[in-house]
């Protein structure tokens, strides 16, 4: 009788998750702790499928098997050797076939109780997919909306800091949502890697308290919000900051201030706007951008840009909006802001 198959049910019952995919597929997704061994390299793994495709399966696995067997070996010497008998890995690759069930063999024969993770990353998307679609109508979300520069992601760091239930979409996808909030020096994680965060998030929210988010539109960057939970912020419950212009302006200089490093990336990133300004406007606000000028291009980007854009998408994508909840502010600095999350916090 042949032993039932390791699925991701079964992810607690091991010490260790080895990733036996090439580093290139590793990047861009994994399962959560999982640490890379590849069997075959970026380049090795490029090279058996072109053989497999020009040659024949039979000499695609010639060469890769040789290749498979010295990275295997490479391995159990430089990161294995040191593990007891009672050491249990799981092993996992693309769909779970060659090149983790190699991986397992030798395992097994060494007398670690190795298993091979059923469908291996396929496995592990479908049930990302599954859970998305099951936590998000479950979650009890209230959504902070508010034209840009009313410090919600300020005030969803601040609930948080004060013990409230928050999820911060933002954080996740390592981009700020607007046409400037791409963050200096840090890149964005490919779409599969952010629902995996995303559902490893989910996973651990309490549904019996408030979840605090951000209202935000389908794309965060260059990230898409997975359909579930878009659906479900855009019903949920809302509470609205309206904070006056000046604090608005105020608070967006501290924020952004590091562009004041970064003229012309500046000066890049409002050239994006060229679709939906007029030249002239463009040219004024790139050449602000290059002298570093941030006053009088956050006051425009808000009376121009942000605002006209909050009031047209806002009304249409949160079916609360007319009956939300509204709290008034002149003060976003930091202990503004927690005055206001404490305020917020009480609507919960």
């Amino acid at each position: 009788m042949n032993p039932r198959p390791t699925t991701i049910d079964d992810l607690d019952r091991f010490d260790t998750v080895i990733d036996a995919r090439s580093p290139a597929e590793f990047a861009l997704d994994h399962l959560p702790g999982a640490i890379n061994c590849p069997v075959l390299d970026d380049e090795e793994r490029q090279l058996v499928g072109t053989t497999y495709v020009q040659v024949s399966a039979f000499e695609a696995r010639k060469l890769g098997g040789a290749m498979v067997a010295r990275h295997i070996a490479e391995h159990l010497e430089a990161r294995f050797r040191d593990q007891p008998k009672s050491w249990r890995p799981l092993v996992y690759c693309w769909r779970g076939g060659m090149r983790s069930g190699s991986f397992t063999t030798w395992l097994r024969l060494v007398g670690w109780d190795a298993q091979q993770l059923q469908g291996g990353y396929k496995a592990w998307r479908r049930h990302v997919i599954e859970r998305l679609a099951a936590l998000a109508p479950t979650l009890p979300l209230r959504v902070l909306c508010g034209p840009t520069g009313s410090a919600k992601t300020r005030v969803l760091q601040a609930l948080a800091a004060q013990g409230e239930q928050v999820l911060d979409l933002e954080q996740l996808a390592a981009h700020r949502g607007s046409v400037l909030g791409a963050l200096p020096g840090i890149a964005q994680p490919s779409q599969k890697a952010f629902e995996t965060q995303l559902v490893a998030a989910l996973g651990a929210l309490d549904t019996g308290r408030t979840v605090w988010i951000e209202a935000e539109s389908r794309r965060i960057g260059r990230l898409t919000v997975p359909e579930p939970l878009l659906l479900r912020l855009r019903e949920s419950p809302v509470v609205e900051i309206v904070a006056t212009p000046a604090a608005r302006l105020a608070y967006l200089l501290r924020d952004y201030a590091w562009f004041a490093d970064d003229p012309q990336g500046l000066a890049d990133q409002i050239g994006c706007l060229k679709d939906l300004q007029s030249g002239e406007t463009i040219d004024r606000w790139q050449g602000w951008s290059r002298a570093g000028d941030l006053a009088p291009l956050f006051a425009e980007l808000m009376s121009g840009h942000y605002d006209p854009l909050y009031a047209r998408s806002q009304g249409r994508h949160l079916a609360a909006l007319p009956s939300c909840a509204r709290v008034e502010t002149e003060d976003l600095s930091d202990p503004g802001i927690e005055a206001l999350a404490q305020r917020i916090a009480a609507l919960g």
